[in-house]
């Protein structure tokens, strides 16, 4: 298994001629970048965030003890959002957009996005549905099978791509993860930018910065979204963390730990 933290990395010439195959055949791209644990303060002062702005979320993972969904490329979570409700998704990653199945590529709950980090980049397909939130808290609890948070779509497509033996019900909550997500349109700057911290059991903390855009402008927007951090001395060369990895990984370990 990989580390939820990875170096940042120039692309290479392969790299980015099959970035450009990818944009080709995606919906939509969203650029990230993730700050350094001690430079999130100077970064949330800089951009004069204001976390009473912030819309709350708990997010819960849903996987084997041992990651087996995460090892197949495919991503359970369900969520509860402040003032707007529920929603769930099964997603596919990587996924090459070209080799989807047409049917799936033609439903309107589905969408391929690029994830764009400094010195790299994953293309997804996600299906989501909107499950009542108490539903989504029930299931959580063990309340109510996880099967019920997922549309029949959701449940095909999971069918589809989830390891042999492993079906919705048999899957452990991991979380949840408490979450502010901030979106804000800084003066300078052409572009809505969206801020998220991931609050963590331990204290531990996810700064992520980031701005979705069409794929036709994905270059543009990297240039000046770029420069306009960097303006502001934020730290873009430090250590990508994910977010999902890491939530992954920490109640992962978490349940391994509490075994007799």
């Amino acid at each position: 298994m990989s580390s939820a933290t990875t170096p940042p990395a120039r692309l290479s010439n392969e790299d980015m001629v099959r970035l450009v195959e990818t944009l080709q055949g995606a919906d939509s791209v969203e650029l990230k970048l993730t700050v350094p644990e001690p430079n999130q303060r100077s970064a949330v002062a800089a951009l004069e965030l204001d976390p009473l702005d912030a819309q709350i979320r708990q997010v819960f993972f849903f996987d084997t003890p041992d990651l087996a969904l995460d090892a197949a490329g495919v991503v359970v979570r369900a969520r509860r959002i402040q003032g707007k409700g529920g929603d769930s998704i099964v997603k596919l990653r990587p996924v090459v957009p070209s080799e989807l199945d047409e049917d799936l590529r033609l439903s309107k709950s589905f969408r391929v996005e690029v994830d764009a980090l400094p010195g790299g980049f994953v293309c997804s397909g996600t299906l989501k549905g909107t499950p009542d939130p108490d539903d989504v808290l029930r299931a959580a609890k063990g309340e109510l099978a996880l099967h019920k948070l997922f549309s029949k779509e959701q449940r095909a497509l999971y069918a589809a791509h989830a390891p042999e033996g492993v079906g919705l019900d048999d899957l452990v909550v991991l979380g949840p993860i408490f979450v502010l997500k901030l979106r804000f349109e800084p003066p300078g700057l052409d572009r809505r930018l969206v801020a998220e911290i991931w609050i963590y059991p331990d204290g531990s903390r996810i700064l992520e910065l980031s701005t979705r855009c069409e794929t036709s402008e994905a270059f543009q927007a990297a240039v000046l979204t770029r420069a306009y951090l960097t303006e502001r001395g934020i730290e873009l060369s430090g250590e990508q963390e994910t977010k999902t990895r890491k939530a992954l990984e920490f109640f992962a370990r978490e349940l391994k730990e509490a075994k007799p």
